[in-house]
């Protein structure tokens, strides 16, 4: 089932608001479980998390930043000429 754009929007803005957060909370707290291993090490572990994180979530995030392609461009210009009045 395919998520509507709407619906792509607020799953992405409750993922980033409270899903990443958790998950900064949660990576930060299993690193300090475990002794610190040697810097290189640890950068690769954080660059690791932090690009896992999103894989699961590509599919919710994919085209976001544009424009509503389910509106219709008639009436994005009948919205223009409105506030022209």
């Amino acid at each position: 089932m395919a998520l509507s754009y709407k619906a792509r929007r607020r799953w992405s803005l409750v993922i980033l608001l409270v899903g990443m957060p958790a998950y900064v909370v949660l990576a930060v707290t299993i690193m300090n479980w475990i002794d610190r291993p040697s810097i290189w090490i640890e950068l690769l572990v954080y660059i690791g998390l932090g690009i896992a994180w999103a894989l699961p979530f590509r599919f919710v995030f994919r085209g976001i930043g544009q424009a509503d392609p389910d509106k219709s461009t008639s009436d994005a210009s009948e919205k223009g000429k409105n506030n022209e009045r």
